[in-house]
């Protein structure tokens, strides 16, 4: 879902989180390419790109490409994987290429943010990349925004357990601000549900704050149709059944089992099966 969601918004996700990048980045002739999969012999691993765009500065033909790599676990050593990423990317490309890691795990701890290879004489390397690490980021000082990226994602962002019916309040109020397509839509509402769902109890909640906001933006946010709320519910359940599908492949690949066997009993093909095995194999 991050992939779908930043590649529907990718200007968007551009302005909200990195506007001095913004600033010389000619988004009409963005481009996304396909995903690059890369080998490692030594380690046995085999990694995939899912998020590389290509775009030209502006007021000028000279292109740059943009890797964006979302990391949904903590892993002290990852500023060495992003090193590897833009070493193999530049030997293929030859072109400029800026780094952006989004941490979407939930844990404040940090990861290194560069990659330094020095001697007393010289000093051989300093690779840096930029990073967006949601859960340090304050959802408050997002929500004047009206930008579909940033509301979606402040479903991920730093909020207390007693700020989860204010988050979604915020949320709707921001989307209610906003033109788009059903398609669009649906998208950031799936997102949003799938990361923060409240209950029953926080939906009552929120109705109530919903009846004591200026009569006009209440008016907005009631209109909005039912069947987007309706359809990121249904997204979210469907993408928490994934994972935990997801999860039970993952232990018996774990396991050794054969792959038509894991297939029969999860009830996925043997394509699905292959590329989660491919995914782990990644991780490992």
């Amino acid at each position: 879902m991050f992939k779908e969601l930043i590649q529907t918004f990718f200007q968007e996700f551009i302005e909200a989180f990195f506007p001095e990048e913004y600033s010389y980045i000619n988004f009409s002739t963005a481009r996304f390419l396909e995903q690059e999969i890369f080998t490692d012999i030594i380690k046995g691993e085999r990694r995939r790109i899912d998020i590389l765009a290509e775009v030209n500065f502006k007021g000028e033909d000279k292109i740059l490409l943009i890797h964006i790599e979302p990391q949904s676990y903590y892993q002290q050593e990852f500023h060495e994987r992003m090193f590897i990423y833009y070493s193999r990317l530049y030997e293929k490309h030859r072109k400029p290429i800026l780094p952006i890691a989004i941490f979407s795990y939930n844990d404040r701890k940090e990861v290194p943010e560069q990659l330094t290879v020095k001697f007393p004489s010289l000093s051989v390397l300093e690779f840096r990349y930029l990073k967006l690490h949601l859960i340090n980021k304050n959802w408050r000082q997002f929500i004047h925004k009206d930008n579909p990226a940033a509301a979606a994602l402040l479903s991920k962002m730093g909020y207390t357990e007693e700020e989860r019916v204010q988050v979604k309040l915020e949320f709707l109020r921001m989307v209610s601000r906003m033109e788009l397509n059903p398609a669009k839509m649906e998208l950031i509402y799936g997102f949003f549900e799938t990361y923060l769902k409240l209950n029953d109890k926080e939906e009552e909640q929120m109705n109530k704050e919903v009846s004591k906001l200026p009569k006009e933006e209440a008016d907005r946010i009631l209109e909005l149709p039912n069947s987007y709320i309706e359809k990121g519910i249904e997204i979210g359940i469907k993408e928490g059944i994934e994972k935990e599908r997801e999860q039970v492949v993952h232990n018996m690949l774990k396991k050794g089992l054969s792959l038509e066997l894991i297939a029969e009993v999860s009830g996925l093909s043997i394509d699905k099966v292959v590329k989660i095995k491919d995914n782990l194999d990644g991780e490992i």
